[in-house]
């Protein structure tokens, strides 16, 4: 890193703390700027240094997303709240079929806060969004009294472009629908929770936190015509279930038997007495599409590396109550209802 001629003194990112000066709008919070939000994250859009990004999007329908991280770890295996904040926003555009553009981000920050975590925070997330090809353009940061945060909190803005003639919605579902899953279940919860209460399940489970907005782009390439797609973070597979039945006001029957899930990860729930199906993801999808299109879809899915453990789930029936059923691998029947409370709280 150059020395800037504004700031005779670097920021000290090995031993250095945020201070409420970094907030302040003064030459400090200017240095921070500088030498850490705009080092890492370098780009076009974002050296233009004003208060917003501009640009000309290109044609189609826009799409926009805002998601707040307040994820407890902020390093845990597999990513950090960083990537977290990038992968998110990424996918929850990427669900409408659409194309992200941009990326922008607020922080919240404690004072106290070491600048060495920061900094690397930071550069995982300027590596995530590099890996994306979302750059992030704009962006804000305050700073809160020590005691009155938890380190740092990120809230991410993406926008993107739909093409003309796709309709990717939750309330587009029908009856005789397929229901895909683009993987195993339950990572990124279970590694969360192995992280916060120093649990060891004989193998470290890894977040499969990713963007998946080229998975999706492979998927609306071979099958145009996919009713619904959704990320199913927190409440998990059986929420976001939920979700579209009532949006389609449809039912929906899921096999538990077909659901992927890693053993070390079933087995760890089992352990703690927690239900898989509505523990977090954040590189998974559910998708939705017609029953006679569900075996190119998943052919699709599983000849990209984010969908090779891919399956086919269960089907979308007629069912004026909405409600979403399982049969077990026993053979018997169970509802998957909604979530009541949380099971795991900040965990993206």
């Amino acid at each position: 890193m150059t020395t800037n001629p504004r700031f005779p003194v670097r920021l000290d990112l090995k031993q250095g703390t945020v201070d409420m000066s970094h907030g302040a709008g003064g030459r400090a919070m200017a240095q921070l700027i500088a030498e850490l939000f705009q080092h890492f994250l370098d780009n076009e859009l974002l050296a233009q240094g004003n208060d917003q990004a501009l640009f000309t999007p290109p044609p189609g329908r826009l799409v926009m997303s805002t998601d707040g991280h307040v994820i407890s770890p902020l390093f845990f295996p597999g990513g950090d709240i960083g990537s977290l904040a990038v992968h998110g926003t990424i996918n929850d555009v990427a669900m409408a079929g659409a194309r992200p553009l941009y990326l922008a981000a607020g922080f919240i920050l404690e004072e106290g806060f070491p600048l060495a975590d920061l900094a690397r925070i930071v550069e995982s997330m300027a590596a995530a969004a590099n890996a994306a090809g979302v750059p992030v353009v704009t962006g804000d940061t305050k700073v809160v009294e020590r005691g009155k945060g938890d380190g740092v909190f990120i809230t991410t803005t993406g926008i993107g472009v739909v093409p003309e003639g796709l309709a990717i919605s939750g309330d587009q579902a029908r009856p005789g629908d397929a229901i895909l899953v683009s993987g195993f279940i339950g990572d990124h919860g279970v590694a969360i929770l192995s992280k916060r209460e120093n649990l060891g399940f004989g193998t470290e489970i890894q977040s499969d936190s990713a963007a998946l907005h080229e998975l999706v782009a492979t998927m609306v390439a071979a099958v145009p015509d996919i009713h619904c797609l959704r990320d199913p973070t927190r409440g998990g597979l059986a929420t976001t279930l939920n979700e579209f039945a009532h949006q389609s006001q449809v039912g929906m029957r899921i096999r538990e038997e077909a659901i992927p899930m890693r053993p070390e990860v079933a087995a760890a729930c089992e352990l703690l007495g927690l239900d898989p199906l509505y523990v977090a993801n954040e590189g998974k999808l559910i998708a939705i599409c017609p029953g006679a299109r569900a075996e190119t879809l998943l052919a699709a899915m599983r000849g990209h590396p984010l969908g090779s453990a891919s399956a086919i789930i269960g089907e979308v029936v007629a069912d004026p109550l909405h409600f979403v059923q399982m049969e077990t691998r026993f053979g018997g029947g169970r509802v998957v209802d909604w979530l009541a409370g949380e099971q795991l709280p900040r965990i993206c």
